[in-house]
């Protein structure tokens, strides 16, 4: 199957969305420029799936969905309170645990975060913090799976693998809460 790519300019940097199969497989922000949130994602997602090197065509449909969560990223990054928890994401590739990690963390409400611990708890595997950390360090699709709000035991801001690390995820919380964090 051949993903589409939408790409675009952000108050957060390049943005990039792939979809394929009626659902997100994956994103790209806090780039430089467009450009290099693309190759990003096309790096991204080839290391869980291979991109193919034939010419086929992706669906209109997956265009359409592409343009369309790109938009909404747009208008996150710009930061206007837009729903992502609606926004189909491909899950197939995680594991039960995974999916529920997922799902926990799609539910944290704009400008509210749960440590690691109490997102594995509610995954129904409490003492699995770390677990959880290498799900959200693994996510490909930010922004809308909000692993941004997920952060240390204590209120800690914890760790962030997008571009411009822990800044990008001050930020981020910043954006959604209207605070200013440590």
């Amino acid at each position: 199957m051949t993903p589409a790519f939408a790409t675009g300019d952000s108050e957060l940097g390049g943005l990039a969305v792939a979809a394929a199969g009626d659902v997100v497989i994956g994103v790209s922000f806090g780039n430089r420029s467009v450009q290099a949130a693309e190759t990003a994602l096309r790096r991204k997602l080839d290391q869980y799936w291979p991109l193919p090197s034939d010419a086929a065509q992706a669906s209109d449909d997956d265009f359409d969905l592409a343009e369309e969560v790109l938009d909404l990223l747009q208008r996150f990054a710009a930061g206007e309170p837009v729903d992502l928890k609606k926004v189909p994401i491909a899950v197939d590739h995680l594991s039960p645990f995974q999916q529920k990690v997922v799902k926990a963390c799609r539910a944290i409400k704009r400008g509210a975060t749960l440590s690691y611990g109490e997102v594995a708890a509610q995954a129904g595997s409490s003492g699995a913090a770390r677990a959880v950390g290498s799900v959200m360090r693994s996510n490909r699709t930010p922004l809308i799976v909000p692993c941004h709000r997920v952060v240390a035991a204590g209120g800690r801001i914890g760790g962030f693998s997008a571009p411009d690390g822990l800044v990008m995820k001050r930020r981020l919380l910043e954006l959604e809460a209207d605070v200013q964090f440590r």
